[in-house]
């Protein structure tokens, strides 16, 4: 595949610029040099003016007329498939740390040698045009949005669906468990195998055992005829095990000895038979607290948790409503839209329902509007019930007044509980969404287990 190849490299050393120009000019791009924050978002949007649109951009950080974090930030929200490479010589961690954690792909620190600069330019934009088909395999399957927090969970999916490995999906009902299941077998190496789900929670014990493993005939009361049973019809591709805290303690001994063994013995059978599966487990409550609790086997749980996918509710991933919405809209036809204070609207709401709940609304807004934009005053008012108005205080002081550093730490915990979440666990990560040191990071976190 051919690489687009314009790049804008901005910098407030006039001679750094010509050199860099005339560099990236010979080994085949099509460089654009500026010196000023203005001159490169005019770059910026005459790029896009014209349909050529830059495939990376290289930019100090300390530029004559402002911050050069904001080319950081326009690019995010307006070259979104362009990677960024921020070149400094300040060496400060907290700019550097701004940067990447408004979408930088990397921070070099000057001096530069040029074809190590050319090395890195290389590989980013042959690593998003990557992540560019990647994203539209995941938007197929449904997977849809640009947030931080959704590329988290795209970053680990795209790692994991090449290989075998049991992946556990955790998150709150309607987050989309299903779809980055799906999205993982049609990224595989299986995509032509079965995709085969089963829901652990809506069968109860005996008969949720013959549906995953199969019976003869003859092996219990009703059984007229053979069954293969789910493992068996996912042969060769993926199975699907949704609502995985749910199954009950005595089937889990099973199920691990049959993802241990690749072999399924079906109920009344002495004759077990290879499986060649692919698993893949959700869960829309946290695992590990059952694990301590008895409730679910801790030796099952490590066994399923190899590659964890913890997915964000959707008022942590506001920005992507609007992307969301647009994509729904899409799929029931036609070339309608939301308004922008719609928009607004709808990415202000907490959306208890998730991703789910949306889509809802828009078929639902679909059938009672069959043509013309949706506005505001076409969305249903329980939306604005939870909203303070304009002004209002979300909620009065106590008249015993409060104790201001415990609920200061109660609300740091929870944003830095909540960054934990986002970055799947990664602290380096979660430091940058919270503009701290790691090192801060890991020491407030000890903290937080000491209380």
């Amino acid at each position: 595949m051919s690489l687009p190849r314009a790049i804008l490299i901005v910098d407030d050393e006039e001679l750094l610029v010509t050199a860099l120009v005339r560099y990236f000019g010979r080994r085949g791009y099509a460089p654009t040099g500026v010196h000023r924050l203005d001159e490169a978002l005019a770059a910026i949007e005459t790029s896009l003016a014209e349909k050529q649109p830059f495939a990376a951009i290289l930019t100090d950080l300390q530029l004559p007329d402002g911050d050069g974090g904001r080319i950081v930030q326009v690019a995010h929200d307006r070259l979104p498939h362009c990677p960024v490479l921020v070149m400094t010589g300040s060496g400060s961690v907290s700019a550097s740390v701004e940067a990447m954690r408004l979408g930088a792909v990397t921070v070099l620190e000057k001096p530069i040698q040029l074809q190590a600069l050319e090395t890195e330019v290389r590989q980013a934009m042959e690593s998003q045009a990557e992540l560019v088909v990647a994203l539209g395999n995941a938007e197929e399957a449904g997977i849809v949005g640009n947030s931080p927090a959704i590329r988290a969970v795209l970053d680990v999916l795209l790692l994991a669906a090449p290989t075998d490995a049991t992946v556990l999906v955790e998150g709150e009902t309607g987050t989309g468990k299903e779809l980055v299941a799906q999205a993982l077998h049609r990224l595989s190496r299986r995509p032509g195998g079965p995709f085969v789900p089963v829901n652990c929670a809506a069968l109860p014990e005996g008969l949720l055992e013959s549906e995953l493993f199969g019976h003869i005939r003859g092996a219990f009361t009703g059984a007229t005829e053979t069954r293969q049973g789910r493992f068996r019809q996912a042969d060769g591709g993926t199975l699907f095990l949704d609502e995985i805290g749910e199954m009950p303690l005595g089937l889990q001994a099973k199920l691990l000895r049959v993802l241990q063994e690749r072999m399924v013995q079906p109920l009344g059978s002495d004759k077990a038979h290879p499986v060649d599966v692919r698993v893949i487990a959700a869960s829309n409550r946290n695992l590990e607290p059952l694990v301590a609790d008895g409730k679910f086997r801790a030796d099952l749980f490590y066994r399923l948790d190899i590659v964890p996918l913890r997915l964000p509710p959707l008022r942590e991933r506001a920005e992507d409503v609007a992307q969301l919405a647009a994509h729904f809209l899409r799929l029931r036809g036609g070339a309608r839209r939301f308004t922008p204070s719609a928009i607004e609207a709808l990415s202000r709401y907490s959306w208890p329902g998730n991703v789910r709940e949306l889509e809802n609304l828009v078929e639902r807004l679909t059938v009672l509007k069959p043509a013309g934009d949706l506005d505001v005053s076409d969305l249903p008012t329980q939306m604005f019930a939870d909203r303070p108005a304009p002004g209002q205080a979300p909620a009065p002081l106590p008249l015993e007044g409060v104790d201001l550093y415990a609920v200061l730490g109660e609300l740091e915990d929870r944003l830095i509980r909540e960054a934990l979440t986002r970055a799947q666990g990664n602290q380096t990560h979660a430091a940058r969404y919270l503009c701290l040191n790691r090192t801060t990071l890991v020491e407030k976190l000890r903290k937080m287990s000491l209380r």
